[in-house]
């Protein structure tokens, strides 16, 4: 009999103690918030352009690395990240036609609400093009903030609407040809003699621009306010670097 005790007593403790395993509902939760910090760390901007700067690293060339590299050494050496316009500025007006030939004017878009301003390099950019996917994701976001997205390039208006129609950007995407407003702000930098050579014999820099001046803009973005004033600025001279969508929207939100 005592055996018979003994062996039941041992089995409803196995029992205690595998349920003693099983997950309480606060541990459940935490789970849960865990799993979804690692997804949206996996679905960030950074992550995706962090993971492109590694591909490049593992597949290109010692000559191409350092040409880059040295090109992005310049970029700060002309000291265009204290010239460009930032936080407290007053951003100038500009009027240009968007991808359809119709008159797009900063100043108007304000009354309607503060403005994302942000510039891309250009179609060819896969930096540049993993930023603008991202933005359309967040896009919803920015616009329950009350906030309106319009992006620059110095592409032609026909390479720019191929861009917009490929990855289905429902923002104003608008061709800065020359970069004139891009110079307005201060975020336009020539490219070194090399880098500039080397995106010439990749895919024709200067048949997507119209020129050949060999200048593009910093990977720049500003949130304007509906008085002008820049209350935002993200200013990096490495192009792989770029405004995280999400933290837009963070801010926007602080600041309504």
């Amino acid at each position: 009999m005592k055996h018979i005790l003994l062996n039941i007593n041992i089995f409803a403790l196995l029992l205690i103690s595998c349920g003693d395993n099983r997950p309480s509902n606060a541990s459940k939760n935490v789970m849960q918030d865990q799993n979804n910090k690692t997804d949206n760390t996996q679905h960030s901007l950074k992550t995706q352009l962090d993971a492109k700067k590694e591909a490049f690293e593992l597949k290109a060339d010692s000559v191409k690395k350092q040409i880059y590299r040295e090109g992005l050494e310049s970029v700060v050496k002309s000291g265009i990240l204290e010239k460009a316009m930032n936080v407290g500025d007053v951003a100038p007006n500009f009027k240009l036609n968007n991808a359809l030939n119709e008159p797009i004017e900063l100043y108007q878009y304000l009354k309607k609400g503060k403005v994302i301003l942000t510039w891309y390099r250009g179609g060819w950019c896969p930096y540049c093009n993993l930023t603008l996917h991202q933005l359309q994701v967040e896009l919803h976001n920015f616009q329950a903030n009350g906030a309106h997205l319009i992006a620059l390039t110095p592409e032609l208006p026909d390479k720019s609407l191929s861009t917009s129609e490929k990855y289905d950007l429902k923002f104003e995407v608008l061709s800065d040809i020359g970069n004139k407003i891009a110079r307005e702000y201060g975020v336009v930098f020539k490219l070194t003699d090399d880098v500039a050579e080397s995106y010439n014999k990749s895919f024709g820099l200067n048949e997507y621009n119209g020129d050949e001046s060999n200048e593009l803009p910093l990977a720049a973005t500003y949130i304007i306010n509906e008085d002008g004033k820049i209350i935002y600025a993200f200013l990096d001279a490495d192009y792989r670097n770029r405004a995280e969508p999400s933290e837009l929207t963070e801010f926007l939100n602080k600041n309504k």
